[in-house]
């Protein structure tokens, strides 16, 4: 069974006897409950020696960049959004774990681009009035890791700014992603614009704001056609390679 080695810039290949099942666990097994701990421990306490340490640990035994994300980075995101909603943390502790989070991503760098181009191309966005961009900014580093050419344009992106690089660079896939609920107005206005200046364009739709579905997120997005709502990482990938 082939073996995916990260140990250089580019994929090198090895025999293994083990199945596609067991190789994914043993890559899971490296994000460990007690590490997921201590990692969020250090990121609520601001220390960046000890999350750099963790991450880079992470990628030197080879743990895939979208586990890394998925287990650890996203899920310690969300923790932190759920426990200032809890009036656990203030503010002030969400912002420093945020700049924290979007520093380490840069460790990834060299894994990310050094895969052969596809020649697919994506524009990812955060809606009118959205800050947070870290879920966004993974997104194009998983698709950049699979080798497309992602725009991305940060947060709180106009419609205007949107809709003048969908025209210019004509993506494969426009993404925008959504964190907070009460901006959804603004969401659905995004849809409703691209929708009918791109009838055509694959749209997909990701965030913290659809997770809980008695909110009603993911109900709106079922309201328009060719709009799909991607939960992970994972299924990103899978979304992709069908392209």
């Amino acid at each position: 069974m082939y073996h995916l080695n990260y140990l250089s810039r580019d994929f090198e290949f090895s025999w293994d006897h083990d199945y596609p099942e067991q190789i994914e666990r043993k890559v899971r097994a490296m994000i460990t409950e007690d590490l997921y701990e201590k990692y969020l421990g250090a990121l609520l306490a601001g220390n960046r020696l000890e999350c750099t340490a963790v991450v880079q640990n992470l990628l030197n035994n080879s743990t895939e960049i979208k586990e890394i994300y998925e287990n650890l980075i996203k899920r310690s995101m969300y923790r932190v959004g759920e426990l200032w909603e809890l009036n656990q943390i203030t503010v002030a502790n969400e912002y420093l774990a945020t700049a924290l989070t979007d520093s380490l991503l840069n460790l990834t760098y060299p894994y990310v681009f050094a895969t052969e181009r596809t020649g697919k191309k994506a524009v990812i966005a955060c809606c009118v009035n959205e800050f947070h961009q870290i879920g966004a900014k993974m997104v194009v580093d998983i698709l950049e890791f699979n080798g497309w050419d992602s725009h991305f344009l940060g947060a709180d992106t106009s419609f205007d700014d949107l809709l003048r690089c969908i025209d210019d660079v004509a993506p494969d896939i426009v993404g925008i992603s959504l964190c907070v609920l009460p901006d959804i107005a603004y969401f659905k206005r995004n849809i409703e614009i691209m929708r009918t200046d791109f009838p055509n364009l694959n749209l997909l739709i990701g965030g913290r704001a659809f997770l809980k579905a008695e909110l009603g997120g993911i109900d709106i997005i079922g309201q328009y056609p060719g709009v799909e709502y991607v939960s992970s990482l994972h299924d990103l990938e899978i979304l992709i390679k069908g392209l």
